[in-house]
């Protein structure tokens, strides 16, 4: 069984693999379509890839869109993995820094909560 366009797209985000990620899109991949599992390649990236973020980003990835069983945007999930590169792209292009989760967690409430100084200062200076 051939995986679809999006499989496809959000398996390479997880992955980090820019130049796939770049080529899929050309192919005709949507930028904020979900894959098997209801995720787009935003939500589902590696999280230290700020090149894949990057374009993504620039392809249009809507940055705030919310994980259905959490609520966690994806700055909530670059935020709790302390990457601060990744936050300040997210945040660059939009993201909503006061977004809640379904714990009523915004993204410096997690950074700070697994000990990302670094994360929280950007946060809090926004």
């Amino acid at each position: 069984m051939t995986m679809s366009l999006q499989d496809r797209l959000t398996s390479a985000a997880a992955r980090g693999s820019t130049a796939e990620v770049e080529q899929l899109l050309r192919a005709g991949a949507d930028v904020n379509g979900v894959n098997s599992h209801g995720r787009t390649p935003l939500q589902v990236m590696m999280m230290g890839s700020t090149p894949v973020a990057q374009i993504l980003l620039e392809r249009g990835a809507d940055p705030n869109v919310a994980d259905p069983s959490t609520g966690c945007t994806p700055l909530h999930d670059a935020a709790r993995t302390g990457f601060e590169d990744t936050v300040r792209l997210l945040v660059q292009f939009l993201a909503d820094p006061r977004a809640l989760d379904r714990r009523a967690s915004r993204p410096v409430d997690v950074a700070r909560g697994q000990g990302h100084t670094h994360v929280v200062s950007f946060l809090e200076s926004l």
